[in-house]
Protein backbone atom coordinates (compact mmCIF):
# COMPACT_ATOMS: atom_id res chain seq x y z
CA UNK A 1 0.00 0.00 0.00
CA UNK A 2 1.32 3.43 -0.95
CA UNK A 3 0.03 6.34 1.15
CA UNK A 4 0.41 10.10 0.75
CA UNK A 5 -0.04 12.23 3.88
CA UNK A 6 -1.10 15.79 3.12
CA UNK A 7 -0.73 18.28 5.98
CA UNK A 8 -0.98 22.05 6.07
CA UNK A 9 2.57 22.47 7.39
CA UNK A 10 5.08 20.75 9.63
CA UNK A 11 5.69 23.49 12.14
CA UNK A 12 5.42 23.15 15.89
CA UNK A 13 2.24 21.36 16.96
CA UNK A 14 0.72 18.20 18.32
CA UNK A 15 -0.75 17.05 14.99
CA UNK A 16 2.62 17.35 13.27
CA UNK A 17 4.47 15.43 15.97
CA UNK A 18 1.73 12.82 16.08
CA UNK A 19 2.16 12.26 12.34
CA UNK A 20 5.88 11.73 12.81
CA UNK A 21 5.32 9.11 15.51
CA UNK A 22 2.76 7.27 13.38
CA UNK A 23 4.98 7.26 10.30
CA UNK A 24 7.61 5.32 12.26
CA UNK A 25 5.12 2.52 12.89
CA UNK A 26 2.82 2.27 9.87
CA UNK A 27 3.77 -0.87 7.88
CA UNK A 28 3.16 0.78 4.50
CA UNK A 29 5.13 3.01 2.15
CA UNK A 30 4.39 6.62 3.13
CA UNK A 31 5.27 10.00 1.70
CA UNK A 32 4.44 13.42 3.14
CA UNK A 33 3.44 16.63 1.39
CA UNK A 34 2.87 20.00 3.02
CA UNK A 35 0.80 22.76 1.49
CA UNK A 36 3.17 25.48 2.68
CA UNK A 37 6.83 25.29 3.67
CA UNK A 38 8.13 22.10 5.31
CA UNK A 39 8.72 23.45 8.86
CA UNK A 40 11.00 22.10 11.61
CA UNK A 41 9.20 18.76 12.10
CA UNK A 42 9.93 17.92 8.45
CA UNK A 43 13.61 17.50 9.29
CA UNK A 44 12.79 14.83 11.87
CA UNK A 45 10.45 12.99 9.51
CA UNK A 46 13.06 12.97 6.76
CA UNK A 47 15.71 11.79 9.23
CA UNK A 48 13.38 8.88 10.06
CA UNK A 49 13.41 7.90 6.36
CA UNK A 50 10.12 9.31 5.04
CA UNK A 51 10.38 11.76 2.11
CA UNK A 52 8.76 15.17 2.55
CA UNK A 53 7.76 17.55 -0.23
CA UNK A 54 5.90 20.83 -0.22
CA UNK A 55 3.72 22.85 -2.57
CA UNK A 56 4.99 26.21 -1.42
CA UNK A 57 1.57 27.85 -1.12
CA UNK A 58 1.98 31.62 -0.97
CA UNK A 59 -0.98 31.94 1.38
CA UNK A 60 -4.00 30.05 2.67
CA UNK A 61 -6.03 31.36 -0.29
CA UNK A 62 -3.59 30.33 -3.00
CA UNK A 63 -5.94 28.36 -5.26
CA UNK A 64 -3.14 27.54 -7.71
CA UNK A 65 -2.11 24.88 -5.20
CA UNK A 66 -5.17 22.78 -6.05
CA UNK A 67 -4.19 21.81 -9.64
CA UNK A 68 -0.59 21.23 -8.55
CA UNK A 69 -1.71 19.00 -5.69
CA UNK A 70 -4.04 17.12 -8.03
CA UNK A 71 -1.21 16.41 -10.48
CA UNK A 72 1.10 15.21 -7.72
CA UNK A 73 -1.49 12.79 -6.37
CA UNK A 74 -2.43 11.53 -9.84
CA UNK A 75 1.19 10.99 -10.88
CA UNK A 76 2.23 9.41 -7.58
CA UNK A 77 0.13 6.26 -7.97
CA UNK A 78 -1.08 6.36 -4.36
CA UNK A 79 -3.54 3.81 -3.04
CA UNK A 80 -4.71 6.14 -0.27
CA UNK A 81 -4.47 9.83 0.63
CA UNK A 82 -4.51 10.78 4.32
CA UNK A 83 -5.12 14.45 5.14
CA UNK A 84 -4.37 16.29 8.38
CA UNK A 85 -5.51 19.74 9.61
CA UNK A 86 -8.35 21.86 8.25
CA UNK A 87 -6.76 23.49 5.20
CA UNK A 88 -5.06 20.30 4.04
CA UNK A 89 -8.30 18.37 4.49
CA UNK A 90 -10.21 20.84 2.31
CA UNK A 91 -7.65 20.93 -0.50
CA UNK A 92 -6.52 17.33 -0.12
CA UNK A 93 -9.97 15.73 -0.36
CA UNK A 94 -10.83 17.73 -3.47
CA UNK A 95 -7.49 17.00 -5.12
CA UNK A 96 -7.63 13.27 -4.31
CA UNK A 97 -11.11 12.99 -5.84
CA UNK A 98 -10.04 14.89 -8.96
CA UNK A 99 -6.93 12.70 -9.24
CA UNK A 100 -9.03 9.54 -9.16
CA UNK A 101 -8.01 8.28 -5.69
CA UNK A 102 -11.11 6.97 -3.96
CA UNK A 103 -9.60 5.90 -0.62
CA UNK A 104 -9.26 9.16 1.31
CA UNK A 105 -8.88 9.30 5.10
CA UNK A 106 -8.82 12.52 7.11
CA UNK A 107 -7.84 12.92 10.75
CA UNK A 108 -9.69 15.56 12.74
CA UNK A 109 -7.08 16.69 15.26
CA UNK A 110 -8.46 19.93 16.65
CA UNK A 111 -12.23 20.26 16.44
CA UNK A 112 -13.46 22.21 19.45
CA UNK A 113 -16.89 23.43 20.45
CA UNK A 114 -16.29 26.94 19.12
CA UNK A 115 -13.18 26.70 16.95
CA UNK A 116 -11.36 24.35 14.63
CA UNK A 117 -7.61 25.00 14.73
CA UNK A 118 -8.36 28.55 15.76
CA UNK A 119 -10.89 29.24 13.02
CA UNK A 120 -14.23 30.36 14.37
CA UNK A 121 -16.89 27.83 13.50
CA UNK A 122 -18.91 30.12 11.29
CA UNK A 123 -21.56 28.87 8.90
CA UNK A 124 -19.06 29.17 6.04
CA UNK A 125 -16.46 27.04 7.80
CA UNK A 126 -19.04 24.38 8.61
CA UNK A 127 -20.39 24.36 5.05
CA UNK A 128 -16.95 24.00 3.52
CA UNK A 129 -15.96 21.30 5.99
CA UNK A 130 -19.09 19.21 5.46
CA UNK A 131 -19.00 19.58 1.67
CA UNK A 132 -15.42 18.36 1.42
CA UNK A 133 -15.86 15.71 4.12
CA UNK A 134 -18.32 13.92 1.82
CA UNK A 135 -15.55 13.51 -0.75
CA UNK A 136 -13.55 11.31 1.61
CA UNK A 137 -13.88 7.69 2.66
CA UNK A 138 -13.45 7.99 6.42
CA UNK A 139 -12.90 10.66 9.06
CA UNK A 140 -10.73 9.79 12.05
CA UNK A 141 -11.53 11.46 15.38
CA UNK A 142 -8.76 11.56 17.98
CA UNK A 143 -11.23 11.17 20.86
CA UNK A 144 -14.84 10.25 21.58
CA UNK A 145 -15.42 13.94 22.27
CA UNK A 146 -14.38 14.88 18.73
CA UNK A 147 -16.45 12.00 17.31
CA UNK A 148 -19.54 13.34 19.09
CA UNK A 149 -18.91 16.80 17.64
CA UNK A 150 -18.62 15.33 14.15
CA UNK A 151 -21.94 13.53 14.57
CA UNK A 152 -23.57 16.79 15.65
CA UNK A 153 -22.25 18.34 12.47
CA UNK A 154 -24.03 15.68 10.45
CA UNK A 155 -21.11 13.39 9.57
CA UNK A 156 -22.60 9.89 9.21
CA UNK A 157 -21.77 7.48 12.01
CA UNK A 158 -20.37 4.84 9.63
CA UNK A 159 -17.76 7.30 8.34
CA UNK A 160 -16.38 8.16 11.79
CA UNK A 161 -13.54 6.11 13.30
CA UNK A 162 -12.04 6.90 16.71
CA UNK A 163 -8.26 6.48 16.72
CA UNK A 164 -6.85 8.13 19.85
CA UNK A 165 -3.56 9.96 19.80
CA UNK A 166 -0.65 8.14 21.34
CA UNK A 167 2.67 8.80 23.05
CA UNK A 168 5.99 7.06 23.59
CA UNK A 169 5.63 6.86 27.36
CA UNK A 170 9.19 5.72 28.06
CA UNK A 171 10.57 9.02 26.75
CA UNK A 172 8.86 10.97 29.54
CA UNK A 173 9.82 8.83 32.54
CA UNK A 174 11.01 10.70 35.65
CA UNK A 175 14.79 11.17 35.81
CA UNK A 176 16.12 12.50 39.15
CA UNK A 177 19.49 13.35 37.60
CA UNK A 178 17.78 15.45 34.91
CA UNK A 179 15.71 17.14 37.63
CA UNK A 180 18.82 18.33 39.47
CA UNK A 181 20.63 19.29 36.26
CA UNK A 182 17.77 21.35 34.83
CA UNK A 183 17.16 23.18 38.10
CA UNK A 184 20.84 23.97 38.47
CA UNK A 185 21.16 25.30 34.92
CA UNK A 186 18.07 27.48 35.33
CA UNK A 187 19.20 28.76 38.70
CA UNK A 188 16.26 27.22 40.59
CA UNK A 189 16.64 26.12 44.23
CA UNK A 190 16.62 22.32 44.43
CA UNK A 191 13.88 22.49 47.09
CA UNK A 192 11.69 25.07 45.29
CA UNK A 193 8.09 24.24 44.38
CA UNK A 194 8.03 24.44 40.57
CA UNK A 195 4.98 24.45 38.31
CA UNK A 196 5.22 23.60 34.61
CA UNK A 197 3.25 24.14 31.41
CA UNK A 198 3.81 23.62 27.68
CA UNK A 199 2.05 24.63 24.48
CA UNK A 200 1.45 27.39 21.97
CA UNK A 201 1.32 30.78 23.67
CA UNK A 202 -2.01 31.84 22.17
CA UNK A 203 -5.19 33.16 23.82
CA UNK A 204 -7.09 29.89 23.48
CA UNK A 205 -4.56 28.09 25.72
CA UNK A 206 -5.24 30.51 28.63
CA UNK A 207 -1.65 30.61 29.88
CA UNK A 208 -2.43 34.05 31.31
CA UNK A 209 -4.51 32.22 33.94
CA UNK A 210 -1.49 30.09 34.85
CA UNK A 211 0.87 33.06 35.06
CA UNK A 212 -1.58 35.04 37.23
CA UNK A 213 -2.09 32.08 39.55
CA UNK A 214 1.65 31.59 40.11
CA UNK A 215 2.17 35.29 40.81
CA UNK A 216 -0.20 34.84 43.79
CA UNK A 217 2.00 32.12 45.31
CA UNK A 218 5.19 33.56 46.85
CA UNK A 219 8.30 31.48 46.24
CA UNK A 220 6.68 29.31 43.54
CA UNK A 221 8.41 29.17 40.13
CA UNK A 222 6.84 28.53 36.71
CA UNK A 223 8.60 26.88 33.75
CA UNK A 224 6.54 27.56 30.63
CA UNK A 225 7.68 25.99 27.35
CA UNK A 226 6.33 27.23 24.05
CA UNK A 227 6.25 30.13 21.63
CA UNK A 228 3.50 32.29 20.22
CA UNK A 229 2.03 35.78 19.97
CA UNK A 230 1.26 36.03 23.71
CA UNK A 231 4.85 35.56 24.86
CA UNK A 232 5.64 39.23 25.38
CA UNK A 233 2.29 39.89 27.02
CA UNK A 234 2.93 37.07 29.51
CA UNK A 235 6.41 38.40 30.21
CA UNK A 236 5.06 41.90 30.88
CA UNK A 237 2.32 40.47 33.10
CA UNK A 238 4.87 38.63 35.24
CA UNK A 239 6.95 41.79 35.60
CA UNK A 240 3.87 43.87 36.42
CA UNK A 241 3.06 41.58 39.34
CA UNK A 242 6.66 41.62 40.55
CA UNK A 243 7.24 37.97 39.60
CA UNK A 244 9.54 38.31 36.61
CA UNK A 245 12.27 36.35 38.39
CA UNK A 246 9.90 33.42 39.07
CA UNK A 247 8.16 33.14 35.66
CA UNK A 248 10.53 31.44 33.22
CA UNK A 249 9.45 31.52 29.55
CA UNK A 250 11.62 28.84 27.96
CA UNK A 251 10.68 29.21 24.29
CA UNK A 252 10.19 26.20 22.06
CA UNK A 253 11.49 22.93 23.44
CA UNK A 254 12.60 19.63 21.94
CA UNK A 255 11.03 16.26 22.67
CA UNK A 256 7.31 17.14 22.91
CA UNK A 257 4.48 15.38 21.16
CA UNK A 258 1.83 17.82 22.27
CA UNK A 259 4.11 20.70 22.99
CA UNK A 260 7.04 22.33 21.26
CA UNK A 261 10.36 21.85 19.49
CA UNK A 262 13.86 23.03 20.24
CA UNK A 263 14.45 26.75 20.59
CA UNK A 264 16.03 29.45 22.68
CA UNK A 265 15.21 30.19 26.30
CA UNK A 266 14.62 33.69 27.68
CA UNK A 267 18.34 34.18 28.06
CA UNK A 268 19.89 33.77 24.59
CA UNK A 269 23.01 32.38 26.22
CA UNK A 270 21.14 29.69 28.13
CA UNK A 271 20.32 26.23 26.86
CA UNK A 272 16.90 25.26 28.16
CA UNK A 273 15.59 21.76 28.89
CA UNK A 274 13.78 19.52 26.46
CA UNK A 275 10.24 18.47 27.43
CA UNK A 276 11.24 15.24 29.24
CA UNK A 277 13.81 17.27 31.21
CA UNK A 278 11.25 19.94 31.98
CA UNK A 279 8.78 17.35 33.27
CA UNK A 280 11.43 15.82 35.53
CA UNK A 281 12.31 19.24 36.93
CA UNK A 282 8.80 20.34 37.96
CA UNK A 283 6.43 19.28 40.74
CA UNK A 284 3.02 19.91 39.11
CA UNK A 285 1.97 20.26 35.48
CA UNK A 286 -0.85 22.63 34.49
CA UNK A 287 -2.82 22.64 31.22
CA UNK A 288 -5.23 25.59 31.51
CA UNK A 289 -6.84 25.33 28.05
CA UNK A 290 -10.65 25.05 28.38
CA UNK A 291 -11.21 23.40 24.98
CA UNK A 292 -8.99 20.53 23.85
CA UNK A 293 -9.61 17.77 21.34
CA UNK A 294 -7.45 15.24 23.18
CA UNK A 295 -4.80 16.45 25.65
CA UNK A 296 -1.38 15.09 24.65
CA UNK A 297 0.56 17.38 26.99
CA UNK A 298 -1.42 16.06 29.96
CA UNK A 299 -0.56 12.46 29.03
CA UNK A 300 3.13 13.30 28.73
CA UNK A 301 3.05 14.80 32.23
CA UNK A 302 1.22 11.77 33.65
CA UNK A 303 3.86 9.53 32.06
CA UNK A 304 6.42 11.42 34.16
CA UNK A 305 4.50 10.62 37.35
CA UNK A 306 3.31 14.18 37.89
CA UNK A 307 0.18 15.53 39.48
CA UNK A 308 -1.71 17.37 36.73
CA UNK A 309 -4.26 20.18 36.87
CA UNK A 310 -6.19 20.71 33.65
CA UNK A 311 -8.99 22.76 32.18
CA UNK A 312 -9.92 20.28 29.44
CA UNK A 313 -8.59 16.81 28.56
CA UNK A 314 -10.87 14.35 26.73
CA UNK A 315 -8.14 11.68 26.97
CA UNK A 316 -8.71 11.67 30.74
CA UNK A 317 -12.35 12.73 31.04
CA UNK A 318 -13.60 9.93 28.78
CA UNK A 319 -12.23 7.26 31.14
CA UNK A 320 -13.05 6.21 34.73
CA UNK A 321 -11.32 8.29 37.41
CA UNK A 322 -9.08 5.40 38.51
CA UNK A 323 -7.32 5.49 35.13
CA UNK A 324 -5.64 8.81 35.98
CA UNK A 325 -5.78 9.38 39.77
CA UNK A 326 -3.17 12.15 39.61
CA UNK A 327 -5.18 14.32 37.21
CA UNK A 328 -7.62 16.90 38.52
CA UNK A 329 -9.92 19.30 36.67
CA UNK A 330 -10.11 22.94 37.74
CA UNK A 331 -12.49 25.72 36.75
CA UNK A 332 -11.79 28.71 34.50
CA UNK A 333 -10.89 31.26 37.18
CA UNK A 334 -7.47 32.25 38.47
CA UNK A 335 -8.40 31.77 42.12
CA UNK A 336 -9.46 28.14 41.48
CA UNK A 337 -6.08 27.29 39.98
CA UNK A 338 -4.19 29.19 42.67
CA UNK A 339 -6.12 27.35 45.39
CA UNK A 340 -5.41 23.94 43.80
CA UNK A 341 -1.69 24.74 43.50
CA UNK A 342 -1.57 25.98 47.07
CA UNK A 343 -3.11 22.72 48.29
CA UNK A 344 -0.67 20.58 46.33
CA UNK A 345 2.26 22.59 47.61
CA UNK A 346 1.11 22.08 51.18
CA UNK A 347 0.70 18.34 50.62
CA UNK A 348 4.12 17.96 49.03
CA UNK A 349 2.92 16.01 45.97
CA UNK A 350 5.96 13.85 45.24
CA UNK A 351 6.01 11.48 42.24
CA UNK A 352 3.18 9.08 41.41
CA UNK A 353 3.23 5.68 39.71
CA UNK A 354 2.57 5.94 35.98
CA UNK A 355 -1.24 5.60 35.72
CA UNK A 356 -3.13 3.13 33.49
CA UNK A 357 -4.28 5.92 31.14
CA UNK A 358 -0.72 6.25 29.84
CA UNK A 359 -0.50 2.59 28.81
CA UNK A 360 -3.91 2.87 27.15
CA UNK A 361 -2.66 5.59 24.80
CA UNK A 362 0.47 3.91 23.51
CA UNK A 363 1.42 5.12 20.01
CA UNK A 364 1.83 1.54 18.74
CA UNK A 365 -1.84 0.83 19.48
CA UNK A 366 -2.79 4.04 17.66
CA UNK A 367 -0.82 2.98 14.58
CA UNK A 368 -2.47 -0.46 14.57
CA UNK A 369 -5.94 1.09 14.79
CA UNK A 370 -5.14 3.54 11.99
CA UNK A 371 -3.87 0.69 9.80
CA UNK A 372 -7.22 -1.03 10.24
CA UNK A 373 -8.96 2.12 8.96
CA UNK A 374 -6.63 2.17 5.95
CA UNK A 375 -7.39 -1.44 5.08
CA UNK A 376 -11.14 -0.86 5.28
CA UNK A 377 -10.89 2.29 3.18
CA UNK A 378 -8.87 0.64 0.41
CA UNK A 379 -10.99 -2.53 0.41
CA UNK A 380 -14.21 -0.55 0.07
CA UNK A 381 -13.02 1.94 -2.52
CA UNK A 382 -13.65 1.52 -6.26
CA UNK A 383 -10.66 0.83 -8.45
CA UNK A 384 -8.51 3.88 -9.05
CA UNK A 385 -9.41 5.68 -12.22
CA UNK A 386 -6.73 5.49 -14.87
CA UNK A 387 -5.46 8.87 -15.93
CA UNK A 388 -2.81 9.83 -18.45
CA UNK A 389 0.22 11.57 -17.04
CA UNK A 390 -0.36 15.24 -16.57
CA UNK A 391 1.23 17.61 -19.08
CA UNK A 392 2.70 20.67 -17.37
CA UNK A 393 0.75 23.78 -18.31
CA UNK A 394 2.34 26.76 -20.01
CA UNK A 395 4.24 28.94 -17.53
CA UNK A 396 1.97 31.26 -15.60
CA UNK A 397 -1.21 29.30 -16.35
CA UNK A 398 -2.72 26.72 -13.96
CA UNK A 399 -3.47 23.26 -15.28
CA UNK A 400 -7.05 22.55 -16.25
CA UNK A 401 -8.83 20.31 -13.79
CA UNK A 402 -11.24 17.49 -14.58
CA UNK A 403 -14.82 18.20 -13.69
CA UNK A 404 -15.57 17.62 -10.01
CA UNK A 405 -18.34 15.22 -9.10
CA UNK A 406 -19.91 17.73 -6.71
CA UNK A 407 -20.20 21.47 -6.52
CA UNK A 408 -18.03 22.82 -3.73
CA UNK A 409 -17.63 26.17 -1.99
CA UNK A 410 -14.48 28.14 -2.81
CA UNK A 411 -11.74 27.16 -0.30
CA UNK A 412 -10.40 30.71 -0.46
CA UNK A 413 -13.55 31.99 1.24
CA UNK A 414 -12.80 30.17 4.47
CA UNK A 415 -11.87 32.72 7.15
CA UNK A 416 -8.35 33.04 8.48
CA UNK A 417 -7.51 31.64 11.92
CA UNK A 418 -8.71 33.77 14.79
CA UNK A 419 -6.67 34.76 17.85
CA UNK A 420 -8.12 31.64 19.55
CA UNK A 421 -5.79 29.42 17.56
CA UNK A 422 -4.90 26.16 19.30
CA UNK A 423 -1.76 25.67 17.25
Amino acid sequence: MKVLHVITDLGVGGAEQQLRLLLRRLPVHCEVLTLTGPGPVAEGIEADGTPVGHLGMTGTRDLTALPRLTRLIRDGGYDLVHTHLYRACVYGRIAARLAGVRAVVATEHSLGDAVIEGRRLTRGVRTLYRATERLGTATVAVSDTVAARLRRWGVPEQRIHVVPNGIEAHRFGFDPAARALVRTRLGLPLDAFVVGGAGRLVPGKRFDVLVRAVTQLPGVHLLLAGAGPEREMLRRMAQQFGSGDRIHLLGERDGAVGGALHGAADDPGTTGPDIPGLLSAIDVFVSPSPDEAFGLAVLEALASGLHVLYGSCPAVDELPADQAPGARHFGPHVHELATALRELRREGPGRLPVPPVVRRYDITRSAEALMSVYEQAVAGAPARRGSPAAVPPPQGRPAALPAASVSLPDPSRSPEPSPLSNR
